[in-house]
């Protein structure tokens, strides 16, 4: 090797463009192969997304529909099946408040909890929460639990 016969490692280089508006001797001189005029040949130019070249986009052809409550209250539902299998594993013994249920990852912090009836509990607890449906409270108070609603 030497100097008259050096070149880069194989694979190190991967640049094989060519160089746009470098002259008209290069073949990319010129328009630098962005054509004449338009908004495509200028600097600075981005498509809008959902542009459709001036037609009508899609999300304004599309009829608006629907309606949005703006004072809905949403609850994280726990259902009975899921507060049993707790007590069979050993996580709760005789209350569940909102500091279990957050500690077991039931809901989350600023959520409100309501406690839905499906499947069937056995044991007899203590269950605070801020909502419960008919089932559940029955179903609760069934096993000899007690209701608390926050």
């Amino acid at each position: 090797m030497n100097l008259s016969n050096l070149q880069p490692a194989e694979g190190s280089v991967h640049n094989q463009n060519k160089r746009l508006g470098r002259g008209e001797g290069s073949g990319k001189g010129g328009t630098a192969a962005r054509g004449h005029k338009g908004a495509k040949s200028r600097s600075g130019y981005s498509k809008k997304i959902g542009f459709e070249g001036g037609q009508m986009p899609l999300q304004r052809r599309v009829p608006k529909f629907g309606f949005k409550n703006i004072n809905r209250v949403e609850y994280q539902g726990v259902n009975l099946d899921t507060i049993q299998s707790l007590v069979d594993n050993g996580l709760i013994t005789d209350t569940l408040d909102l500091s279990v249920i957050l500690d077991n990852r039931l809901a989350t912090k600023n959520s409100l909890v309501k406690i839905l009836g499906r499947g069937e509990l056995k044991a007899k607890l203590k269950v605070s929460a801020h909502k419960f449906t008919a089932t559940a409270k029955a179903a609760i108070e069934a096993a000899g639990g007690e209701v608390v609603t926050l």
